[in-house]
């Protein structure tokens, strides 16, 4: 959850004006999304959520089996996130992320997964249950699909074995130690045209954070995306993740992060801005995390400097239960490159 110092609205200067005019795509899912919205969303920028769809691990997963939509998890808390902090919003973002731990069938579905679900059923299309949910949370903003073909993520491992699934690969129990060669989707999955139109039309594009193959990755995947990143005049910048994954991104550094950004985007001139922390964690949130086989991800700034032209680094690290950025200072930086 995003922080109050977070939640606490801006007050308006006089370049307010101008930024009202700025249309910002954020472009990943999950937590990584969340925190980067709950932060931009205190700035009065156009704001527009695309967000990957194969998640197929927990309540997500089940749903999407028994009724053949697409995984409403990510969607959810990206819904969440652009909801106001007033307090009916901060009830409504606590009913929707509830889940359920008794009663049969329910236990381990979040109540906003079940209605997201149900609205779809209701409107007949994933897109109009998004959409009307948006509107019944009074969202800052708007939330897109990145496609709305049916595909899964699968992954192969440089030993040669494939994984199949984004929850097997978020949580790999097939030779973990082993590094993912590449990944990508079966079956293809192909853009959804307003999101194609949202990414063209941004002044900026913020990808990131969040876990590189499991969030990140799979929008890049989608036919189309990386083209309509190329058509985009606006700014595209990178928020490098704090911690590495295992399984997903050990022993990466800043750097390793960002190149394989490069290899998805299918260019090594297309990131203009990488965003990378430089604030340091408390020795015992280290050592928990290293006991999960995570660690903090080493700012190696002169490799970076090779790879991105401009490297914005600065302390954006909000510890908690969880390390997570800081979603104002986030915000603040991002802000200071419009």
């Amino acid at each position: 959850m995003a922080s109050l110092r977070s939640q606490t609205p801006r007050s308006s200067d006089a370049s307010d004006t101008t930024r009202e005019r700025k249309r910002i795509v954020v472009i990943g899912g999950g937590t990584g999304s969340y925190n980067v919205l709950s932060g931009l969303k205190t700035f009065p920028f156009s704001l527009t959520a695309v967000v990957a769809m194969t998640d197929s691990g927990g309540s997500s997963g089940r749903l999407r089996d028994e009724f053949g939509h697409l995984p409403p998890g990510d969607l959810r808390q990206v819904l969440l996130a652009l909801s106001p902090d007033d307090h009916a919003g901060l009830l409504l973002r606590q009913l929707f992320n509830y889940r359920f731990d008794k009663g049969a069938g329910l236990g381990g579905h979040s109540f906003g997964n079940l209605f997201l679900t149900a609205l779809t059923e209701v409107t007949g299309s994933i897109e109009t249950a998004i959409h009307e949910m948006g509107r019944l949370l009074g969202i800052k903003g708007r939330v897109l699909p990145v496609t709305l073909t049916n595909s899964n993520l699968t992954a192969r491992l440089r030993n040669g074995k494939i994984v199949k699934g984004e929850a097997n690969i978020d949580h790999r129990e097939v030779d973990p130690q082993v590094p993912i060669d590449y990944v990508y989707l079966e079956p293809a999955a192909f853009v959804y045209q307003e999101t194609a139109q949202a990414i063209e039309e941004a002044d900026a594009l913020v990808i990131g954070p969040g876990d590189l193959y499991s969030s990140i990755v799979p929008n890049l995947l989608v036919k189309g995306v990386c083209d309509a990143i190329l058509r985009c005049k606006g700014k595209r910048i990178y928020v490098c993740n704090l911690m590495t994954k295992p399984g997903e991104s050990d022993g990466f550094k800043a750097s390793d992060f960002i190149r394989e950004i490069h290899t998805y985007l299918e260019s090594k001139s297309i990131l203009q801005y990488a965003i990378v922390n430089t604030g340091e964690l408390p020795t015992n949130v280290v050592e928990r995390y290293h006991l999960e086989g995570a660690v903090p991800v080493v700012f190696d700034e002169e490799a970076c400097r090779d790879l991105v032209p401009n490297v914005i680094a600065k302390p954006l690290v909000s510890v908690g239960n969880l390390v997570r950025h800081d979603p104002l200072r986030l915000a603040e930086a991002i802000d200071e490159l419009l």
